[in-house]
C-alpha cells in the first residue's frame, strides 16, 4: 500500500508544480508549442515530469504485490493531494467541504489498507490480453473521433473513455508475466498498455480542453476504478483479507465518493480558489481547459502510461 499511496503523492504534487511552471511560461505568446518549450525550462516542471516518472514506476511496483481496487483507489486520491498542495503552494482556498472530502478520501484508504489482501495468484488468459487491447483500440478510437461527439455530455464521455484507458493499464500491468525482449514484442498486453495509456492521456486532454474539468475527472474516477476493480476479483483473483470484505467494498466506496468530492482538482486551481473560467495559454477561455496537453492548470494524471 506504501508504493499506492506513494504514487498518489507523486501524481498529485506533479500537477501543482507543472501548473505553476506552465503559469510562470505563459507569458510570451506563440502558441502551445511555444508555451511547451518555456514550461520545459522551469525547474518547477521538470521537477513535476520527474514525479510522474517515479509515480509510474511506484504504480506498477504496487499493482504487482496488492489487488487492482486498492490501487486503483489510491491513485483516485491524488486528487486529494493536489487540493491540499494546492492550499499550501497556491494560496487555493478550500471549502470546509472538500477539507471533509480529503479526510474521507484518507478514511477510505485506511479501510482499504486494513482490509486487502494479496495481489490475486491467477493468470490472466490470452483472452483476457486480447480483450485488453480490444478496449485499448476503442479508447483511442474514441479520441480520434472526439471532435464528432455531441457536445452536450462530451466531457463526461471523454472523462470515461480516458479512465477506460488508465484502467487497462492498471490490469495490463499484472498481465505482463516477462521482461524478456522477445516476449514483450509477442505480448498484447504490452501493446494494450501502450496504446490504453496513450489514448487515455489524450481523450484527458481532450476532455479538459472542451469541456468542464469536474465532469471530466469524475468521468475519469470512475472509469479507472470500478472496471478494473472488476476484473481483477473476477478473473485474477484478487480477494481481501479474511472476514473483511466488507471493510474493502465500504473503503473503496468511501474513497472514490470522496475523490469524486475533489473533481475539480484535475486541473491544479488557480491561486484564487477557482478552477473554472479560466484561460488558457492558449488564449481560450473556458471552465478549466487544458490546450495541447499542457494548460495554466497542469493536467492530472500526466504522468500515467
Amino acid at each position: 500500500m506504501v508504493c499506492a499511496l506513494g504514487a498518489a503523492v507523486c501524481f498529485g504534487t506533479a500537477t501543482v508544480f507543472q501548473a505553476v511552471a506552465a503559469r510562470a511560461a505563459a507569458p510570451g505568446g506563440g502558441g502551445d508549442a511555444a508555451l511547451l518549450l518555456r514550461a520545459l525550462r522551469q525547474w518547477r516542471y521538470l521537477v513535476g515530469l520527474a514525479l510522474d516518472g517515479l509515480g509510474f514506476v511506484l504504480q506498477i511496483a504496487a499493482l504487482r504485490s496488492l489487488p487492482i481496487y486498492a490501487v486503483g483507489a489510491a491513485l483516485a486520491a491524488s486528487l486529494a493531494v493536489t487540493a491540499v498542495v494546492a492550499a499550501r503552494l497556491l494560496g487555493v482556498r478550500l471549502s470546509g467541504v472538500e477539507w471533509g472530502a480529503v479526510g474521507v478520501v484518507c478514511a477510505g484508504l485506511a479501510m482499504l489498507g486494513l482490509a486487502s489482501g494479496t495481489e490475486g495468484d491467477r493468470a490472466g488468459s490470452a483472452a483476457l490480453e486480447w480483450a485488453m487491447l480490444g478496449t485499448a483500440a476503442a479508447v483511442l478510437l474514441l479520441g480520434l473521433v472526439s471532435g464528432r461527439l455531441p457536445e452536450r455530455g462530451r466531457a463526461l464521455t471523454l472523462g470515461l473513455g480516458a479512465g477506460l484507458g488508465f484502467g487497462v493499464v492498471e490490469v495490463t500491468v499484472r498481465l505482463i508475466d516477462s521482461l524478456a525482449p522477445v516476449a514483450l514484442l509477442t505480448d498484447p498486453a504490452v501493446y494494450a498498455l501502450l496504446i490504453g495509456g496513450g489514448a487515455a492521456f489524450l481523450l484527458l486532454t481532450t476532455a479538459l480542453q472542451r469541456g468542464s474539468v469536474t465532469t471530466a475527472t469524475a468521468g475519469m474516477v470512475i472509469g479507472e476504478t470500478i472496471g478494473p476493480a472488476a476484473v481483477g476479483v473476477i478473473w485474477l483473483g484478487d480477494r481481501t483479507r479474511e472476514g473483511l470484505a466488507w471493510l474493502a467494498v465500504l473503503g473503496f466506496a468511501v474513497a472514490v465518493a470522496g475523490a469524486l468530492a475533489l473533481a475539480r482538482f484535475g486541473e491544479a486551481p488557480a491561486a484564487d480558489g477557482t478552477a473554472s473560467g479560466g484561460t488558457t495559454a492558449g488564449g481560450t477561455a473556458g471552465e478549466g481547459t487544458a490546450t495541447g496537453g499542457v494548460s495554466e492548470g497542469g493536467t492530472a494524471r500526466s504522468g500515467t502510461a
